[in-house]
């Protein structure tokens, strides 16, 4: 079996302990052996960047863009084997492995440009003889955690800014899915990443995020995962005053009018809701249908449930890939006998036994629900799909935004007026108008309100909000 170590400084450093990196659609399938560190691993990786820090904030702007640039450029050539072993380690299927890896190298590369573009003001005093000039510059040394569930495009759009704006990065990868960063890691050394600027630590949560949290020397965190360890993030950064950016969880609604197009509504409403096996933040879990069209759409919603494919990630022909574990899948399932206590109806959701040894669920649509029942209260995070009836627009916008959660909002209409207000009135960060809920631009802002996100936007050029700080300087000229 191969074995994986951690990149700090320029070595690859094993701290034993490794862990079976397997694969959902087949559990017999270990992809390999990944080194946990320690706290002990995290202050090594800090020293590192430490040390590195003052050269790469010097750097030019070319020389980051350059090694930005050529880790887009090896990712893009090599999206075929990184998409696989995504897909392997995760469960997606084999077209979204290989999608998410294009928006990694995407992501690189509009960081690479992002190293040139970087500006300030200059501005006149109110006092005569006196120039103000206002920059920004790299908050420091950069701790990042990333989730499972986009194993690759989440380390990237953390990683990428970082760099580009001259911050060193010791980043926590998600234990259940560490191979992609762990190629990452690759490419940026063999990339020309000087050594120390990037620091790779894989481990625990509860052990190496918890080292990074805490360390007085990291400056920042980027954190992506769920409410309860976002919550619990804020307060310790709080409490050390370091710069906090969480992205955690949402119960994201997808409004359906009476005027909704079907054809366009359905596949919607379907990919939002559970393809990538509705494991995203992003995913339409609450279906909110107008009286006049709720019949139908549930009709066609359930003839379309019917005709997924579920199955190995790897075949060709799966739309459904497994859930990434044991532990997630017994959580869905809870989640299902929960909703066969509060839905009208339950179509779907049980545990699929295929021949290939893995942990597969049938897609679950809970019909005849409230805003009110616990199913629509708590992120599932699972193929699960809630339909909730209401009377008319006004009544939708109530109930969309009746939740502690602010990520994505989505509405299938054919009225201008409706997609209008509905931008105007939904309580999220983002807004989808005849779109899936999830499915997002690499160049523009990510991130929601209320309990879904906290601190500066991800992606784009609002990255630079999170791994900058302003200085303002004055100049006599007198």
């Amino acid at each position: 079996m191969t074995k994986h170590d951690n990149l700090i400084g320029a070595d690859w450093i094993s701290f034993g302990n490794y862990q079976d990196n397997i694969n959902p659609s087949d559990v017999s399938d270990v992809i390999g052996a990944y080194s946990y560190g320690t706290a002990e691993s995290v202050d090594a990786a800090v020293d590192a960047a430490r040390a590195a820090f003052p050269a790469w904030r010097d750097a030019t702007p070319q020389a980051r863009h350059d090694v930005l640039d050529a880790v887009g450029n090896t990712i893009a050539a090599r999206k075929d084997e990184i998409g696989r072993l995504l897909s392997r380690e995760e469960g997606k299927t084999l077209a979204e492995g290989i999608g998410e890896t294009m928006r990694a190298a995407q992501v690189f590369k509009f960081f690479a440009g992002e190293a040139l573009r970087q500006s300030g003001d200059l501005q006149a005093s109110v006092r005569p003889d006196i120039d103000i000039e206002v920059t920004r510059e790299p908050v420091g040394i950069v701790g990042l955690i990333t989730p499972w569930n986009f194993p690759i495009a989440i380390p990237a759009w953390k990683i990428a800014p970082a760099l580009a704006y001259g911050n060193c990065v010791v980043i926590k990868p998600a234990d259940l899915t560490p191979g992609c960063a762990h190629v990452i890691a690759g490419i940026l050394h063999d990339c020309g990443c000087p050594a120390g600027v990037f620091n790779l630590v894989m481990g625990r949560g509860s052990v190496v995020g918890e080292a990074l949290i805490n360390h007085p020397d990291i400056a920042a965190i980027s954190f992506t995962g769920s409410v309860a360890t976002g919550q619990r993030i804020a307060e310790t950064c709080g409490r050390l005053r370091k710069k906090v950016q969480l992205e955690m969880g949402g119960k994201n609604p997808m409004v359906v009018l009476n005027d909704a197009d079907l054809s366009v509504a359905v596949p919607a409403c379907i990919n939002g809701t559970f393809f990538s096996t509705g494991q995203r933040c992003t995913a339409s879990s609450r279906l909110i249908v107008e009286a006049g069209i709720h019949d139908a759409f549930v009709d066609e919603m359930t003839r379309a449930i019917k005709e997924l494919k579920i199955g190995n990630a790897l075949d060709q022909a799966t739309q459904i890939g497994p859930v990434v574990d044991a532990r997630q899948l017994n959580s869905n399932l809870e989640y299902v006998e929960i909703a066969k206590g509060e839905a009208e109806e339950v179509i779907g959701g049980e545990r699929l036994e295929l021949s290939d040894n893995g942990f597969y669920q049938a897609p679950a649509l809970f019909v005849g629900t409230r805003n009110d029942m616990r199913i629509n209260r708590e992120e599932i995070f699972g193929p699960c799909g809630s339909i909730i009836k209401v009377g008319d627009f006004d009544e939708a916008i109530a109930v969309a935004n009746d939740t502690d959660f602010g990520l994505s909002a989505g509405i299938c209409t054919q009225s201008l007026k409706h997609a209008r207000n509905f931008k105007r009135k939904v309580e999220a960060g983002m807004v989808m108008v005849n779109l899936p809920t999830a499915g997002v631009d690499y160049h523009v802002p990510f991130g929601g309100r209320k309990g879904s996100s906290f601190g500066a936007r991800e992606q784009g050029r609002y990255a630079v909000e999170f791994y900058t700080t302003v200085k303002t300087s004055y100049v006599y000229a007198g």
